[in-house]
C-alpha cells in the first residue's frame, strides 16, 4: 500500500505556523475563514486578500470550508430557502477569488431520516426535492467557476443515500467528502458502517476527506492515534479507489497537527 499525502484543514492566520510543511510538498489546504454570515459579509474583501497573501507560492491543492450553520440544505421553510442558496453563492465567490477548487458543505441526512424513509409518503422524494431547489443554482455556479462541491457526512447512518442525492445532479461539479470522525461516530450511535466502507461506497465520487479521530462518544477532531478508528483500514480503503481526493487532517488543536502526521506516517500510511 502506497502511502499517501496529506495536508490540512486551517485558518489563514494559522498557515504561517505549518507553513514549511504544507508548502514544501505541496499538500492539500482548507481554509476554514469563510463558514460563518460574518466572514461572508464583514470585512469580505480584506479577508480574501489575507488569504491569497497568505498562500502566496503554494502549489497544492485548494478548497473552503462553506458555511453550514443554521444552513440545512434540507430547509423546510421556503423563505429560507433562497436565503440559504445566497450564502452558499457568496462562500463560491471567495472560493474562486482565492483560487480554490473545492466547497465542502454537509450533508443534511440523519438517523431520523433513515428510521422514517418508510413511515411518511414520499418521504424521500420531497426532501430531494428541496435540496434541488437550494442547491441546483449553486451547483450551475460551481459548473461555472470549475469548483466541485464535496457533500460531508455529519450524521448520516447509510452512506449509499447521500451517494445517491449527489448522482441526482448528474453534475462534475458535486461529489462526497468523507470526514472519519463523523462516520465512527454514527457506527457508534446509530449503527453505520466502518468508517472504510463508507469510503468503498463513495468510490470514484469521494473528492475530499476530513482525517480526524474521535472516542466513539463525541465529534472531537483528534489527532489520528488518539481515538479508535482503523486507520489502516481506512487507508486501505483509499487506496482501492479510484478518485484522489483531498486528504486534510482536520483537527480541533492545530498544534497537534505534527503529531497526527507522525502517527500515520509512522504506521506506513502517510507522507
Amino acid at each position: 500500500m502506497t502511502p499517501l499525502k496529506i495536508g490540512a484543514c486551517l485558518k489563514t492566520s494559522e498557515i504561517a505556523d505549518h507553513r514549511d510543511w504544507l508548502f514544501d510538498a505541496a499538500r492539500d489546504i482548507e481554509l476554514q475563514d469563510f463558514m460563518s454570515h460574518v466572514a461572508l459579509t464583514t470585512g469580505f474583501d480584506d479577508r480574501i486578500a489575507a488569504a491569497k497573501t497568505a498562500l502566496d507560492g503554494h502549489t497544492g491543492r485548494l478548497g473552503i470550508h462553506g458555511p453550514f450553520e443554521g444552513l440545512d440544505i434540507d430547509n423546510k421553510d421556503s423563505e429560507l430557502r433562497p436565503i440559504i442558496t445566497a450564502r452558499f453563492l457568496k462562500a463560491l465567490e471567495a472560493a474562486d477569488r482565492i483560487g480554490a477548487r473545492q466547497m465542502v458543505l454537509h450533508s443534511p441526512y440523519t438517523a431520523w431520516y433513515q428510521n422514517n424513509i418508510f413511515s411518511f409518503p414520499g418521504y424521500a422524494e420531497s426532501k430531494i426535492g428541496r435540496i434541488h431547489q437550494i442547491l441546483d443554482p449553486v451547483v450551475r455556479a460551481a459548473e461555472d467557476m470549475g469548483i466541485t462541491l464535496v457533500i460531508e457526512n455529519i450524521q448520516d447512518v447509510r452512506p449509499e443515500t447521500r451517494r445517491e442525492m449527489v448522482d441526482s445532479f448528474g453534475s462534475q461539479a458535486i461529489a462526497l467528502s468523507i470526514d472519519t470522525g463523523h462516520a465512527q461516530l454514527a457506527r457508534r450511535m446509530s449503527g453505520a458502517p466502518p468508517v472504510a466502507d463508507f469510503i468503498t461506497d463513495a468510490g470514484a465520487q469521494l473528492a475530499h476527506v476530513h482525517l480526524q479521530d474521535v472516542d466513539g462518544h463525541a465529534d472531537r477532531h483528534w489527532a489520528p492515534g488518539e481515538g479508535e478508528i482503523e486507520w489502516t483500514a481506512v487507508f486501505r480503503a483509499l487506496a482501492t479507489i479510484e478518485s484522489a481526493p483531498n486528504l486534510v487532517l482536520e483537527l480541533r488543536n492545530k498544534a497537534d497537527i505534527p503529531n497526527g502526521f507522525k502517527s500515520l506516517s509512522d504506521l506506513g500510511l502517510a507522507v
